[in-house]
Order: structure tokens, then sequence, then C-alpha cells
């Protein structure tokens, strides 16, 4: 499984054409603690750069934005419930959807796990 990320602190795993997607430590940490989340449904059609979920914290709301362009298979139904999940393990269980690729070309525009560390400490 390869791990890239975004400019927009998403990150995303993809194992074949399968991904999943959520935001990093470095976004949790600057949105402060989160209270609420809204996922994308099953079958939503996603392209790269669009709105793809919504998290508000005690500080603001934010858009999540697909990293690449593919089909919903899967919202985490877990943090609608509970989106503090998204606030202990932002890179593990506070996952926000998965998705199937329609083009993964589209992974080359984006930051290795090293590129990534050197974007946020230039921020």
């Amino acid at each position: 499984m390869s791990r890239y990320f975004t400019e927009e602190h998403e990150w995303i795993d993809v194992d074949g054409e399968s991904a999943t997607i959520g935001i990093t430590d470095y976004a949790q940490e600057q949105l402060g603690d989160i209270v609420f989340a809204e996922v994308p449904a099953s079958g939503t059609e996603l392209a790269k750069g669009g709105d793809a979920a919504v998290v508000e914290s005690v500080k603001a709301a934010s858009d999540i934005y697909a990293p690449v362009s593919g089909t919903v298979s899967e919202g985490n139904s877990m943090l609608e419930e509970d989106p503090a999940l998204i606030n202990g393990d932002p890179e593990g269980d506070g996952w926000f959807f998965r998705m199937t690729l329609s083009d993964a070309s589209e992974l080359e525009s984006l930051m290795n796990e090293t590129a990534y560390k050197a974007f946020c400490e230039s921020l």
C-alpha cells in the first residue's frame, strides 16, 4: 500500500484501484478539536480537487477535497456518530471515505511522505 499527500493536507492510501482518504495530523492540529464531520455517500462521483467532505472544529469549518478522481465506495459512518475519532487518530481510524480510482495517473501529482514533511516544515 502506498500513501500520498496533498497540499491541502489530505492523505490517500492506495491499494490497487482502491483508496482510503483522510486528513493529516498537521491538518487536525491546525483545526483543533473536531466536533462534526460529514462524509460522502457511496456512489458519489468525485473529481480531483473537488469538495468531498466537510469537517467542523471549535475553530472553523473546512472542506475536505478529493485528492484524485473516482467513485466513493464507502463513507466512514463512525465519524458522523463520533467525530472525535479524527482528533485521536486522523491518519488511521479517523479516515473519511474510501473510493475506487478512475485515473491512477493523477497520483503522480501528489507528494510522498518525505516531500510532505518538507512541505509542512516550509509553512
